[in-house]
């Protein structure tokens, strides 16, 4: 369900910081809850799949689960998909309709390793996990790690493809997650700010941030990033047993400070430039909001810090 832009604005005005607080402690007790079910369905397998896409804090969220799980007493590990990317270009690597890489298929893990590691945990095996650089489009050999799952242990396995049927139909055992900022800005029945926008914000700014990445390259990859999404993500959505929507009401307030700036710079010839626009003028609406205000532990840390 939509925000309201009255809601946000009246809250960040009248207490920001509360209103911050209040929406952090959301975000927790469905991390919280969401631990709980899986404590209680362990057993079968220590493997849990995390999936959603882009933009949908998956790395913070398995990060938070891990610890929640800990105070449950389950000892509990994370692992990022990312690291079971085959090395990058090819013959056969995946590519799109255009003849460029594509980033954004399943078949861009080594799959066979990947089944091969949930296979050998199910049976008590220690594996040896995985290093890969993206600066150098490769698997660093010299980076793995051993890992195994004690009794009564947990490894979340947190990437966009995780709940994809080349994984899950090997290992009906494993426990399911799917995540999503799934919550717009609406004043009255006019969206504002869709949640595939709040998706895009937080991706624009973490690029820049932590990628050294324009906005004209983020948004030139969107395109493919949202058809990848709808190919590869959604279509399995509906095989996790837990969803959760790690949206916050006061994001774009936050977001909006870092992203307006990089936006405003796009040059007429961008791609998507109408629509960016359109975000902009929205955008005007919202109050904002100090970024200093936002907590250490809050989700939104992982694209702004």
């Amino acid at each position: 369900m939509d925000f309201q832009l009255s809601y946000i604005n009246q809250g960040i005005r009248s207490d920001p910081e509360g209103f911050l607080a209040e929406w952090d402690g959301v975000y927790e007790a469905r991390v919280a809850q969401a631990a709980e079910t899986l404590a209680a369905g362990l057993g079968q397998s220590p493997v849990v799949l995390l999936s959603g896409p882009s933009g949908s804090g998956k790395t913070t969220t398995a990060g938070k689960l891990q610890a929640a799980l800990g105070r449950l007493g389950v000892a509990c590990h994370t692992v990022s998909l990312d690291d079971y990317f085959r090395n990058i270009g090819g013959r056969d690597y995946p590519r799109t309709a255009d003849g460029s890489l594509d980033l954004e298929s399943p078949y861009c893990l080594d799959l066979e390793l990947l089944n091969q590691h949930f296979d050998q945990l199910e049976r008590g095996e220690e594996i040896l996990v995985p290093s890969f650089s993206f600066s150098r489009h490769m698997r660093d050999t010299s980076q793995v790690r051993p890992l195994r799952a004690g009794k009564d242990e947990a490894i979340i396995f947190e990437g966009i493809h995780a709940l994809n049927d080349l994984i899950t139909d090997r290992h009906p055992h494993a426990q399911r997650l799917y995540i999503s900022a799934r919550s717009g800005v609406a004043h009255q029945d006019d969206v504002l700010v869709k949640s595939t926008w709040t998706r895009l914000l937080r991706r624009c700014v973490r690029d820049f941030n932590y990628r050294g990445t324009d906005a004209v390259e983020t948004l030139g990859l969107w395109a493919n990033v949202r058809l990848g999404e709808k190919l590869h993500i959604s279509p399995f959505k509906d095989k996790a047993q837990i969803q959760l929507d790690t949206s916050l009401a006061y994001e774009v307030s936050v977001l909006m400070a870092y992203a307006v700036p990089l936006l405003n710079a796009l040059p007429e010839d961008a791609p998507r430039r109408d629509e960016i626009l359109t975000m902009l003028e929205n955008l005007r609406f919202f109050e904002p909001v100090d970024a200093a205000l936002v907590s250490e532990a809050s989700l939104l840390q992982e694209f702004i810090r």
